[in-house]
């Protein structure tokens, strides 16, 4: 049961991740203040979290 509960906790976590990354791009894109480098991490960490997500769910 403990860890059904922490492979969730963690996917959730994952998600939260994948979308704050995501957010943050855009966001930052808006304001001008966004190098390419910086959103093509930014993003790939994001991609990165949504892969262990998709793992952790199974």
């Amino acid at each position: 049961m403990e860890n059904n509960s922490i492979r969730q906790i963690v996917s959730v976590i994952f998600k939260a991740v994948t979308l704050a990354m995501g957010v943050a791009v855009v966001v930052l894109s808006c304001l001008g203040s966004l190098e390419p480098q910086t959103g093509v991490t930014l993003l790939g960490i994001g991609l990165a979290c949504a892969g262990a997500a998709m793992r952790a769910k199974q």
